[in-house]
């Protein structure tokens, strides 16, 4: 069940046909979509959505860095769980571990950062008030 416990949250994936490759595994590239739709939605269960952050602030959220460990693979139809832990905010960046997880497997686990870019300069800039303030509750 999506939603956000013991500060990890969490959402559900389940493997497409469209996700995997010839031998029937989830292809590697595809794990980087769980884990993105996962802050996504981790964002929008605290109130912000992407493109209203666009027009109001005029800012993006890009991936700056990215470490990731594949482990396991998963296969076609399993469902599975992309994980969201929020591990540091700086003025224009957030630190994220994230994984995902089929039952008690891990499949992967990532080490994201992302910066805050104002779309129009393309630079680095102040991650939104409204937002530093919700992570901090």
């Amino acid at each position: 069940m999506p939603g956000i416990t013991n500060a990890v949250f969490r959402w559900p994936v389940r493997v497409y046909y469209e996700d995997t490759d010839a031998a029937g595994l989830v292809y590697y590239a595809n794990y980087l979509k769980y884990i993105e739709r996962a802050r996504t939605e981790f964002l929008r269960a605290l109130g912000f959505e992407q493109d209203a952050l666009t027009r109001e602030y005029g800012v993006v959220f890009v991936v700056r860095r990215l470490v990731i460990d594949y482990l396991i693979a998963a296969r076609f139809n399993e469902m599975l769980t992309a994980t969201v832990e929020l591990k540091r905010t700086r003025r224009a960046s957030m630190e994220f571990t994230q994984s995902v997880v089929r039952e008690q497997d891990v499949c992967c686990t990532a080490e994201v950062q992302i910066a805050c870019l104002n779309l129009e300069a393309r630079r680095p800039c102040a991650i939104p008030k409204p937002i530093t303030e919700e992570l901090r509750t």
